[in-house]
């Protein structure tokens, strides 16, 4: 037990800290490593700083684009007829991105129901969950490979280079797209291998499991929403200022 701690003979009382007063205490505090998140796990916590981190990467890249559009004298190519679908003989403006962004913010939906589930220990829809919003992350990363597909080989457009208009468009759209994109699928991965976790049953024995050696607990499904959630929400500014814009 640390010199500054007290714990009480109950094993259901929480441990009572006592604390070094003024400036001196603050020093100690932060300069040890969970004295001053004592009480907040520290997968979280540092799932948090992660998060923090990627706004700032994707805010540079958003800012760059912005700042790029606004100051090209070429004509900036109109997002509605780059990224317009034929269907039945008829061209519809961003039907595609507007599907691909309504299955990522339903993936929000079973992320959200899963950590729900997770933490009443209901190991099966918690599995299905978890499966089920992979899901909706594969999909959503197929049509983008598509879209990417399409504009590369049909559109011709490239990262260095543009028939349409700014050449500065191929190296916003497929920085900005690809960057999240790897999100996505990172977020897929580590959403499969945490629902055989789940079905497994090492969540509950909180023993290392597949693919790792660290024992964890059904606070790994909500840290996991945290960053599902964050790339859904980086999505809405994507979607807001590249293609509506």
């Amino acid at each position: 037990m640390s010199e500054h701690a007290t714990h009480q003979a109950s094993p259901f009382t929480p441990p009572t800290l006592t604390l070094k007063p003024g400036v001196e205490g603050i020093v100690s505090d932060w300069s040890s490593d969970q004295r001053a998140f004592k009480q907040v796990p520290w997968g979280k916590v540092m799932m948090w700083i992660f998060l923090l981190s990627d706004t700032f990467v994707f805010s540079t890249f958003l800012i760059s684009y912005m700042t790029v559009r606004m100051s090209t004298t070429v004509p900036w190519p109109n997002p509605s007829e780059v990224f317009a679908l034929t269907l039945f003989g008829h061209k519809i403006p961003l039907i595609l991105i507007a599907i691909m962004t309504f299955i990522l913010i339903s993936s929000s939906g079973t992320m959200a129901m899963a950590v729900n589930f997770g933490y009443r220990k209901d190991r099966k829809t918690t599995f299905i969950l978890l499966l089920i919003t992979a899901l909706f992350g594969a999909t959503f990363v197929g049509m983008q490979a598509f879209e990417w597909t399409k504009l590369i080989f049909e559109e011709g457009v490239r990262p260095w280079g543009n028939p349409m208009g700014a050449a500065q468009f191929g190296s916003a759209f497929f920085m900005i797209t690809g960057f999240h994109g790897t999100h996505v699928t990172i977020g897929v991965i580590f959403l499969i291998i945490t629902a055989v976790k789940v079905w497994r049953g090492d969540l509950d024995r909180e023993r290392p499991g597949f693919l790792t050696g660290r024992k964890g607990n059904y606070e790994i499904v909500e840290i996991l929403g945290l960053y599902w959630h964050f790339v859904d929400l980086v999505w809405v500014f994507i979607f807001a200022l590249f293609y509506l814009w």
